[in-house]
């Protein structure tokens, strides 16, 4: 029986499902969920008006990544890079916060995302392509326009860098790991009744608390237990949905009924050794319809 022809392969077609990873690797690049988000958006339609010139000589898949690769290129050089209000970086305008990002990969750790917007956004690049996705030199050269040379010695730079600013703790949990759970849960529910001592019971002695946007840094748990106090006020003030985000524990929160923001933590074998509060309501319906979607 003679095969059926149904016609040229469309960009829809080939594309499909690609979206999620680019977006995450888009953010990578960018420390932005809403800029990721944009600069998915402008690969596809550059993807969709170029289809036609595609002559298959890479995957489709590596095509897209070299367009979006090019188009965060373009959008960190335009609008510079973003951090967190952590010890070790500059002060910036409260609107160049690193946002956070729903997912459990290791990858997307609020501390290493933070790390990467401090290189060049040339290093960035090689670093994500050779690390992250595992390609080959050349083919990383290709979509850069550069040499094998270069980026070996990109990437070799961006590795010693990164390894001082963002270092990997050793001993960092899987949000789904039984520990993981348990101190979420006592952080919701120290939270949800107001009962602080709970709360600081969990925190390690050299836990952190970073607030976004106000940029406040909080070093230690003596220091952080005194602003968790002013904060749990009363018994039911705050409603707290567990969740994961940039590979941690993390809790979508509301306060007195209206959406808040978004605490991720930074959770250890021995306690919680940092909170990373976003104080954005936007984020809480965002993450909430993400949720629901991976539930589907």
């Amino acid at each position: 029986m003679a095969a059926v022809d149904t016609g040229p392969v469309t960009f829809e077609e080939e594309s499909a499902g690609l979206r999620p990873e680019l977006t995450a690797h888009a953010y990578r690049m960018l420390g932005s969920w809403d800029e990721a988000e944009d600069a998915v958006q402008e690969t596809y339609l550059r993807g969709h008006r170029s289809w036609d010139g595609f002559e298959g000589r890479s995957s489709v898949r590596t095509w897209l990544y070299r367009i979006a690769t090019n188009v965060c290129l373009d959008l960190a050089r335009d609008r510079g890079r973003r951090a967190l209000p952590y010890g070790h970086v500059d002060a910036l305008p409260t609107e160049r916060w690193v946002q956070p990002f729903p997912g459990d990969r290791d990858d997307l750790r609020l501390a290493l995302v933070a790390g990467m917007q401090a290189l060049p956004p040339a290093q960035r690049a090689v670093l994500l392509l050779r690390d992250v996705l595992q390609l080959p030199a050349d083919e990383v050269a290709s979509i850069l326009g550069t040499t094998v040379p270069a980026v070996k010695s990109s990437l070799q730079r961006a590795r010693a860098r990164l390894v001082r600013i963002a270092p990997t703790p050793h001993d960092v949990v899987e949000p789904s790991s039984p520990e993981a759970r348990r101190l979420l849960d006592v952080y919701v529910q120290a939270f949800e009744t107001a009962d602080v001592g709970l709360l600081t019971a969990v925190l390690r002695a050299d836990a952190t608390l970073a607030l976004v946007p106000d940029g406040a840094w909080f070093d230690g748990k003596v220091a952080c237990a005194g602003v968790l106090a002013d904060a749990v006020g009363t018994p039911g003030d705050w409603v707290m949905r567990p969740t994961v985000a940039n590979g941690a524990p993390a809790v979508v929160v509301r306060l007195r009924g209206e959406p808040f923001g978004v605490a991720v933590l930074d959770v250890r074998r021995d306690g919680i050794a940092g909170i990373t509060v976003f104080a954005d309501a936007a984020l809480v319906e965002r993450l909430e319809v993400r949720s629901r979607r991976s539930l589907m």
